[in-house]
């Protein structure tokens, strides 16, 4: 279990420390790698549509799922494939810092197993906090002794909110469009004035790493490693720069619940939805997985590290069910405990983040959730 331990003496100054999570801030300097696997070890690499070379073909386990699918589960069959990011179609900016920390590409082999169809829905989380009486760690008043010099009024319970300004900001500075709210959990999403009612289908949010955790324990199942949330959400496919294949809206049809219009002042909603969206509204990838792009981000159990997968690189061959590294480490924020985010959220967009893109990373303090962010578990297959 984490504990809050800041050293802001704000709460509002939080945002900027806990919502680091939107922003890439690595400045690796990555090549695009090609790693041959034991099975293509004389096979070309790939090159797909303005992807770039460096993915190798996906070889997906043959066997079948060993036993009975669970209810609300997808069977994903794990294999060997090339993980991690290259530089976008469109070469912008925006999209090529997102992939700073997904490279160099390299080969990884994951085990079978089954991950929830969808993420996590604020009915299924209700049903775990009737049955246990959890509390999340937002509805808990934060102890001064976590949080040294901190004037006791700004002990309060509440969570980081997204509040985008009325005009267009410069995007160089996110606490213009993220605050600490009192009151803000996941029954209460935006602050007190908010609620879920009617939203049973939506994914809870405002969950920490802790919460995420906890619910996966007491459904029997875990949260995935990084390499294990990339091969699902990659469906078998090979390099491809999206969830769903080459195009960001093939034939104009949106395909997942991002940010539209001015960031962060304006969205206008033209996907269907401003702001987040119940799950399963758009199309799901080649293994039946919903939203593995844009609508909320997702907890895995890796520690961040923008030099993780050079490490990997480093090791040579082909990297076994990897667990990520031993310990947390952000250059922009070096004292701070982040997990690895996937997915990215309806917040995204080609101008500011651009992490719907598959295989890009994003990070988050552990103690911290926000109202783009949530969770989906696997369960392991039994042999």
């Amino acid at each position: 279990m984490s504990k809050r331990k800041r050293k802001k003496t704000d709460p509002k100054a939080h945002s900027k420390r806990l919502v680091g999570l939107v922003v890439a801030v690595a400045t690796i300097v990555a090549a695009s790698l090609v790693y041959k696997s034991r099975s293509h070890a004389s096979g070309p690499p790939i090159a797909l549509s303005g992807v770039g070379s460096g993915f190798l073909p996906t070889v997906e386990n043959r066997r079948p799922a060993p036993d009975a699918v669970p209810a609300g589960m997808n069977w994903i069959p794990g294999g060997e494939f090339s993980m991690g990011a290259n530089d976008p179609p469109d070469m912008d900016d925006v999209g090529m810092k997102a992939t700073k920390d997904a490279r160099p590409i390299h080969r990884v082999y994951v085990d079978g197993f089954y991950m929830d169809g969808t993420d996590v829905t604020n009915a299924q989380f209700a049903e775990f906090v009737k049955a246990t009486g959890y509390v999340t760690v937002a509805e808990r008043t934060p102890r001064a002794e976590d949080f040294p010099g901190t004037p006791p009024e700004n002990l309060v319970a509440g969570a980081v909110v997204f509040a985008p300004p009325d005009h267009p900001v410069p995007l160089d500075n996110y606490p213009r469009w993220w605050t600490y709210i009192k009151g803000a959990n996941w029954r209460h999403p935006e602050g007190p004035q908010s609620d879920i009612k009617g939203k049973a289908n939506y994914p809870v949010v405002q969950v920490a790493f802790e919460d995420a955790t906890a619910y996966a324990k007491w459904a029997g199942k875990r949260l995935p490693t990084e390499a294990e949330w990339e091969f699902a959400a990659r469906g078998g496919q090979a390099g491809k720069p999206f969830v769903w294949g080459d195009e960001f809206r093939p034939h104009g049809k949106w395909m997942a619940n991002t940010h539209q219009g001015n960031f962060p002042n304006t969205d206008t909603g033209d996907d269907g939805y401003v702001g987040i969206a119940p799950v399963a509204q758009f199309p799901a990838n080649p293994y039946g997985l919903f939203d593995m792009g844009g609508n909320v981000w997702q907890w895995t159990s890796d520690w961040y590290r923008p030099d993780y997968y050079q490490i990997l690189a480093a090791a040579g061959g082909v990297a076994h069910n990897p667990q990520g590294p031993d310990s947390a480490f952000d250059p922009s924020e070096p004292g701070e405990a982040k997990k690895v985010h996937r997915g990215g959220s309806f917040l995204c967009t080609d101008q500011y983040c651009s992490r719907y893109i598959v295989g890009t990373r994003g990070k988050g303090e552990v103690s911290t959730g926000t109202n783009h962010l949530g969770f989906r578990c696997l369960k392991d297959a039994q042999r």
